[in-house]
């Protein structure tokens, strides 16, 4: 059998192939769809010149507030190292403001603009329908229990981390 032949075969049936050992772990499918979804969420974001960070930084600024370079850090869980250059592309296209806290003139605090409250909208609209591509084969009831199921293992895994 050619190169091009087996790998057609594999693609064919290769879950019928996976040991249900494999097929069948938590933990697998986890990773899977979690490549599978990181995938479609990028690319889906990108068509709109948007990254995920962008969306996590527009959605806890709209949410809970101005805050500090610091403080988005922790409420979006994106290390402040790449917050920076983060802030700065939405500086850049006018999605926040900086300005010097008054409390402590050393730092800035971030707030959404009209326009990011316009991109985060945008967004908005835009994940919600890959959510829907990815959760296809889910009814909306099913939908519901999986993201609740999700948010129940996530909670319990990070009870306690800061």
């Amino acid at each position: 059998m050619g190169a091009m032949t087996e790998a057609a075969a594999l693609a064919d049936d290769g879950a019928s192939r996976t040991p249900d050992r494999l097929r069948l772990r938590a933990s697998r499918l986890l990773s899977q769809l979690s490549t599978r979804s990181d995938r479609l969420i990028s690319d889906g974001l990108a068509q709109a010149d948007a990254r995920k960070w962008h969306y996590a930084v527009l959605a806890s600024l709209q949410d809970h507030g101005p805050a500090s370079q610091a403080a988005l850090s922790r409420r979006t869980s994106i290390y402040r190292s790449d917050m920076v250059g983060v802030l700065n592309e939405l500086a850049e296209r006018h999605l926040v403001e900086r300005a010097p806290d008054p409390a402590d003139q050393r730092r800035n605090i971030i707030t959404i603009s009209a326009r990011g409250r316009g991109q985060l909208r945008r967004l908005d609209r835009i994940l919600d329908d890959l959510h829907d591509e990815l959760l296809a084969p889910l009814n909306p009831a099913e939908r519901d229990q999986f993201v609740q199921l999700l948010v129940r293992l996530l909670d319990h895994h990070t009870a306690g981390t800061p």
